[in-house]
């Protein structure tokens, strides 16, 4: 079944790159957790403003079950309109960087095709969420239509449903690196990022099907 706001964005001229990634969701079926596709991503940013600022990488990488495909993991820099000299301390990229860029449109595209209908699990979600999200929009496309699973929210949870201890308010990536045993590879590049995400988040669910809980009502609520 079609979701409803498929139709009434196909009337809208949209790009045929657009219309694609929106025919994976008009025939996706609702799978197990073991055999669903998920996308661990990161992005690197000039800063957190999402209308301000932009994203300058986005690094992928795809898994089903624990298999993670590392050789057909997902890089792209962007090039860059802003530049923020203070930022580049965090990411290391630099405006004429050796990286090979690509326009904000290509990006997008790339992106999309990549994700396709997968659930995204990223860290502090609804801040790559939205700097994506803004992209699309000053390019005349609506927002990104996957489910998103945040590992912070949901290590959070795990801890209490688990081990019956507190809810706290904020965990980082290196927090979780910590109590999960994660090796910190290529810290703060988006390819590095999304590939740590990727363990932390099979670290969790691997928690959660020892205590049978590995089911979407609980990954997907919120």
């Amino acid at each position: 079944m079609a979701f409803k706001w498929f139709h009434k964005e196909k009337t809208k001229d949209y790009p045929d790159f657009w219309l694609a990634y929106l025919d994976a969701f008009n025939t996706k079926k609702k799978e197990s957790v073991e055999s669903t596709r998920f996308v661990a991503f990161d992005t690197e940013t000039t800063g957190f403003d999402r209308k301000k600022d932009r994203v300058l990488s986005i690094g992928a990488v795809a898994f089903v079950g624990k298999s993670i495909e590392v050789n057909k993991s997902f890089e792209i820099y962007v090039e860059q309109d802003i530049f923020k000299g203070e930022t580049v301390k965090i990411h290391g990229l630099m405006k004429k960087g050796s990286e090979e860029k690509i326009t904000e449109l290509e990006a997008i595209k790339a992106f999309l095709l990549y994700i396709k209908d997968a659930i995204l699990v990223a860290h502090h979600a609804s801040f790559d969420r939205n700097m994506v999200n803004e992209m699309l929009l000053r390019h005349g496309l609506d927002k990104l239509k996957n489910e998103f699973i945040d590992t912070g929210v949901l290590f959070n949870k795990s801890k209490h449903v688990i081990y019956k201890e507190s809810l706290q308010e904020h965990y980082s990536l290196d927090d979780l690196c910590k109590e999960l045993n994660v090796p910190k590879i290529d810290r703060h590049t988006a390819s590095g990022d999304a590939l740590i995400t990727a363990f932390v988040f099979l670290k969790i669910l691997s928690r959660l099907d020892k205590r049978k809980h590995l089911e979407w009502g609980y990954l997907l609520s919120r």
